[in-house]
Protein backbone atom coordinates (compact mmCIF):
# COMPACT_ATOMS: atom_id res chain seq x y z
CA UNK A 1 0.00 0.00 0.00
CA UNK A 2 2.85 2.57 0.79
CA UNK A 3 4.32 1.45 -3.10
CA UNK A 4 1.12 2.68 -4.50
CA UNK A 5 0.73 5.80 -2.36
CA UNK A 6 4.47 6.96 -3.67
CA UNK A 7 4.11 6.26 -7.22
CA UNK A 8 0.52 8.57 -6.87
CA UNK A 9 2.35 10.95 -4.85
CA UNK A 10 5.00 11.35 -8.05
CA UNK A 11 2.60 11.23 -10.63
CA UNK A 12 0.74 13.84 -9.41
CA UNK A 13 3.99 16.40 -9.55
CA UNK A 14 4.60 15.89 -13.16
CA UNK A 15 2.18 15.16 -15.76
CA UNK A 16 3.04 12.63 -18.88
CA UNK A 17 2.59 14.01 -22.51
CA UNK A 18 -0.68 13.60 -23.90
CA UNK A 19 0.56 11.59 -27.28
CA UNK A 20 -3.33 10.92 -27.89
CA UNK A 21 -3.94 14.92 -28.38
CA UNK A 22 -3.87 16.04 -31.73
CA UNK A 23 -3.02 19.39 -30.77
CA UNK A 24 0.12 17.95 -28.38
CA UNK A 25 1.15 16.48 -30.96
CA UNK A 26 1.44 18.88 -33.52
CA UNK A 27 2.73 21.30 -31.07
CA UNK A 28 5.61 18.79 -30.73
CA UNK A 29 6.39 18.32 -34.21
CA UNK A 30 6.89 22.14 -34.32
CA UNK A 31 8.94 21.81 -31.37
CA UNK A 32 6.37 24.19 -29.90
CA UNK A 33 4.67 21.80 -27.07
CA UNK A 34 6.92 22.00 -24.38
CA UNK A 35 4.67 24.25 -22.53
CA UNK A 36 1.85 21.88 -22.50
CA UNK A 37 3.23 19.44 -20.21
CA UNK A 38 5.76 19.00 -17.22
CA UNK A 39 5.37 21.43 -14.06
CA UNK A 40 3.94 24.81 -15.24
CA UNK A 41 5.99 27.91 -14.30
CA UNK A 42 2.80 29.68 -12.36
CA UNK A 43 3.17 29.45 -9.26
CA UNK A 44 6.41 27.06 -8.44
CA UNK A 45 8.88 29.24 -10.62
CA UNK A 46 7.42 32.64 -10.78
CA UNK A 47 6.23 32.36 -6.75
CA UNK A 48 9.00 30.35 -5.28
CA UNK A 49 12.15 30.50 -7.29
CA UNK A 50 12.29 33.90 -8.66
CA UNK A 51 12.50 35.49 -5.04
CA UNK A 52 14.87 32.98 -3.61
CA UNK A 53 17.43 33.60 -6.72
CA UNK A 54 16.30 37.30 -6.74
CA UNK A 55 17.05 37.77 -2.65
CA UNK A 56 20.50 35.55 -2.98
CA UNK A 57 21.69 37.75 -5.11
CA UNK A 58 20.84 40.95 -3.08
CA UNK A 59 21.98 39.22 -0.28
CA UNK A 60 25.52 38.34 -1.72
CA UNK A 61 26.34 41.92 -3.09
CA UNK A 62 25.29 43.18 0.16
CA UNK A 63 27.45 40.90 2.03
CA UNK A 64 30.34 41.28 -0.36
CA UNK A 65 29.74 45.50 0.09
CA UNK A 66 30.17 44.57 3.96
CA UNK A 67 32.98 42.28 3.92
CA UNK A 68 35.12 44.73 1.45
CA UNK A 69 34.01 47.68 0.94
CA UNK A 70 35.46 50.09 -1.74
CA UNK A 71 37.33 52.89 -0.60
CA UNK A 72 37.40 56.39 -1.56
CA UNK A 73 40.68 56.91 -2.58
CA UNK A 74 42.27 60.37 -2.33
CA UNK A 75 41.39 63.56 -2.94
CA UNK A 76 41.01 64.90 -6.40
CA UNK A 77 44.07 67.35 -6.72
CA UNK A 78 43.42 70.34 -10.20
CA UNK A 79 46.91 71.14 -9.87
CA UNK A 80 48.98 68.24 -9.76
CA UNK A 81 48.53 65.50 -12.79
CA UNK A 82 50.56 62.14 -11.64
CA UNK A 83 53.23 61.36 -13.73
CA UNK A 84 52.28 58.10 -15.11
CA UNK A 85 48.62 58.18 -16.22
CA UNK A 86 47.45 55.04 -17.39
CA UNK A 87 43.70 53.68 -18.63
CA UNK A 88 41.99 50.73 -17.44
CA UNK A 89 43.90 47.25 -18.28
CA UNK A 90 42.15 46.29 -21.38
CA UNK A 91 43.55 49.64 -22.94
CA UNK A 92 46.91 49.14 -22.58
CA UNK A 93 48.14 47.69 -25.59
CA UNK A 94 45.90 50.47 -27.58
CA UNK A 95 47.36 53.12 -24.85
CA UNK A 96 51.33 51.88 -25.32
CA UNK A 97 50.45 51.94 -29.07
CA UNK A 98 49.73 55.62 -29.11
CA UNK A 99 52.50 56.24 -26.78
CA UNK A 100 55.09 54.95 -28.39
CA UNK A 101 54.28 56.33 -32.10
CA UNK A 102 56.99 58.88 -32.99
CA UNK A 103 53.89 60.50 -34.57
CA UNK A 104 50.37 60.64 -33.35
CA UNK A 105 48.86 60.53 -36.21
CA UNK A 106 50.68 57.41 -36.82
CA UNK A 107 49.48 56.67 -33.81
CA UNK A 108 45.71 56.91 -34.26
CA UNK A 109 46.73 55.19 -37.29
CA UNK A 110 48.22 51.96 -36.11
CA UNK A 111 45.19 51.73 -33.18
CA UNK A 112 42.48 51.91 -35.85
CA UNK A 113 44.00 49.03 -37.79
CA UNK A 114 43.57 47.03 -34.41
CA UNK A 115 39.22 46.86 -35.57
CA UNK A 116 40.09 46.87 -39.30
CA UNK A 117 42.76 43.76 -38.60
CA UNK A 118 39.93 42.08 -36.77
CA UNK A 119 37.56 42.32 -39.38
CA UNK A 120 39.84 39.96 -41.45
CA UNK A 121 39.37 37.08 -39.09
CA UNK A 122 36.07 35.54 -40.32
CA UNK A 123 37.77 35.32 -43.72
CA UNK A 124 41.49 33.74 -42.14
CA UNK A 125 38.78 31.31 -40.37
CA UNK A 126 36.84 30.45 -43.20
CA UNK A 127 40.51 29.32 -45.00
CA UNK A 128 39.91 25.93 -43.32
CA UNK A 129 36.58 24.08 -42.62
CA UNK A 130 37.84 22.40 -40.00
CA UNK A 131 37.29 22.77 -36.28
CA UNK A 132 40.48 21.08 -34.60
CA UNK A 133 43.00 24.49 -34.20
CA UNK A 134 45.72 21.82 -34.96
CA UNK A 135 44.28 21.42 -38.41
CA UNK A 136 43.91 24.70 -38.92
CA UNK A 137 47.11 26.17 -38.90
CA UNK A 138 46.90 30.15 -40.18
CA UNK A 139 44.18 30.84 -38.22
CA UNK A 140 46.00 29.54 -35.08
CA UNK A 141 49.40 30.92 -36.08
CA UNK A 142 47.31 34.26 -36.61
CA UNK A 143 45.73 33.80 -33.31
CA UNK A 144 48.73 32.78 -31.51
CA UNK A 145 50.98 36.16 -32.81
CA UNK A 146 47.99 38.87 -31.73
CA UNK A 147 47.68 37.43 -28.12
CA UNK A 148 51.20 37.15 -27.78
CA UNK A 149 51.80 41.29 -29.23
CA UNK A 150 48.74 42.23 -27.27
CA UNK A 151 50.31 40.88 -23.96
CA UNK A 152 53.64 42.33 -25.01
CA UNK A 153 52.14 45.85 -25.29
CA UNK A 154 50.05 45.76 -22.30
CA UNK A 155 52.80 44.64 -20.27
CA UNK A 156 54.84 47.05 -22.29
CA UNK A 157 52.52 50.01 -21.10
CA UNK A 158 53.01 49.43 -17.19
CA UNK A 159 56.34 50.36 -17.75
CA UNK A 160 59.00 53.56 -18.04
CA UNK A 161 59.63 54.59 -21.92
CA UNK A 162 63.21 53.29 -21.25
CA UNK A 163 62.17 49.56 -19.86
CA UNK A 164 59.44 48.55 -22.27
CA UNK A 165 61.50 47.20 -25.03
CA UNK A 166 62.95 44.51 -22.48
CA UNK A 167 59.86 44.20 -20.72
CA UNK A 168 62.33 45.17 -17.52
CA UNK A 169 64.22 42.26 -17.63
CA UNK A 170 67.19 43.00 -19.05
Amino acid sequence: MAVSKQVIATEAITRKVDLDNPKVVAKLKKNMGHMTYGEPAWPNDLLFMFPVVILGTIGVIVGLSVMDPAGVGEPADPFATPLEILPEWYLYPAFHILRIAPNKLLGIALMSAIPVGLLFVPFIESVNKFQNPLRRPVATTVFLIGTLVTLYLGIGATLPLDKWVTLGLF
